[in-house]
């Protein structure tokens, strides 16, 4: 079954199908393998990829799957994709930076008029004491920061808008 995952604002499908105990995972593009995740605890637990064993922590926000792992923290946006489909044929989300979820800007890193590529960190969000970097979804320049250090938003909430270049 293909989902897609957004992660430091760049897409990444995965294939993910049975395979004995676990399952075989196929990264669009990339790596493929097998994974198998046990749960010791809620919320914590150890993943096998190919064969090899690592202890991992995480937490289900809607849809967004927090990770810890490798000494690192990860925040995987699910995008549905009923949602995804409907959302295909219109150019307008592209332009926008929204919030994976709720919580407060820590720093805003670019300003209106600044010329960004994919994936350029436009700011830092905290959210249940996690940092994520909000990241441009593509190329263009800054037309609009919805929110400057210290204000709190809803989960969806607008935090940037692009101008797509023409180029």
């Amino acid at each position: 079954m293909y989902h897609r995952f957004d992660l430091d604002g760049k897409a990444n499908g995965v294939w993910l199908s049975r395979l004995g105990n676990g399952y075989q995972l196929q990264v669009e593009g990339g790596w493929h393998g097998a994974v198998a995740l046990a749960e010791d605890r809620p919320g914590q637990g150890h993943l096998t990829i190919d064969g090899e064993r690592v202890p991992v922590a995480y937490a289900l926000d809607g849809d967004v799957i927090h990770i810890h792992c490798g000494g690192r923290a990860y925040a995987l946006h699910y995008v549905d994709p009923l949602a995804a489909f409907a959302r295909a044929g219109d150019d307008s989300g592209l332009n926008v930076a929204r919030a994976p979820m709720p919580g407060v800007v820590v720093a805003v890193k670019v300003a209106p008029g600044d010329e960004v590529l994919a994936g350029t960190v436009l700011m830092v969000i905290e959210s249940m004491k996690l940092e994520t970097s909000i990241r441009a979804p593509q190329d263009g320049i800054v037309e609009k920061i919805h929110v400057k250090a210290g204000d709190s938003f809803d989960r969806d909430a607008l935090l940037a808008t692009l101008l797509q270049e023409n180029g």
